[in-house]
């Protein structure tokens, strides 16, 4: 018999429900996730709030409904075997992608988040993530081309590296512009090697920066 899902982790999935995420698998995905293991104990118990909260170095773990969205809008129900996230942050997407995909590669820019989020998903079991701290405008070059990409900043512009990474097929899920008018954005790469673009809904994320730090 499956464990039975704690009560605020409940009320958070009728919630992303209500709001529109359909896909189940996204849903039982993070049913079984523990969030609160992704912030701070000062934050623990706002983990499974529908909100975004602050994980240290100017940066957040994304709202649950968002996070919910990105991954269903990249899946599009389907499995996929190689997955990369631009952005590991506290690792809670990076985590929900593993459990759903066969393989995640994930980029940071920000060392000491790298380090705790390969913690943290070690800990949580995840044994099919590749960590990477590196730049994510240039995503992750050796390991290309990925059958979807996700990237939880927000670009000015979308990244050239990233659709050349992008296998024919594939998925890119970006949100785009300046700080107060950002777009969810959906890029398909098409058989013929041609890009298709649809901006999905109005986001707020911290900036997608060059470099390390």
């Amino acid at each position: 018999m499956a464990a039975a899902v704690p009560a605020p982790r409940s009320r958070l999935i009728d919630e992303l429900r209500r709001l529109g995420i359909s896909d189940e698998k996204v849903l039982a995905s993070m049913a079984k996730l523990p969030r609160h293991e992704f912030v701070s104990e000062a934050l623990k118990t706002r983990a499974y709030d529908n909100d975004a909260l602050p994980i240290g170095h100017a940066q957040t773990i994304s709202q649950p409904y968002i996070v919910a969205l990105m991954t269903q809008l990249l899946l599009q129900g389907k499995r996929l075997k190689r997955v990369l996230e631009i952005g590991t942050g506290s690792g809670y997407q990076t985590a929900v992608l593993a459990d759903l995909v066969d393989v995640v590669f994930t980029v940071e820019r920000i060392k000491p988040l790298s380090e705790i989020a390969r913690k943290r998903l070690t800990e949580v079991g995840c044994r099919n993530v590749h960590f990477g701290y590196a730049d994510g405008m240039q995503g992750w070059m050796p390991y290309a081309p990925y059958d979807g990409i996700l990237v939880t900043a927000g670009a000015e512009s979308v990244p050239p590296a990233l659709l050349a990474q992008l296998d024919k097929g594939g998925r890119l899920v970006i949100p785009v512009g300046p700080q107060g008018g950002q777009v969810l954005r959906v890029i398909d790469r098409r058989i013929t090697g041609a890009f298709k673009e649809q901006d999905v809904t109005p986001v707020s994320f911290v900036p997608l920066l060059a470099g390390k730090a």
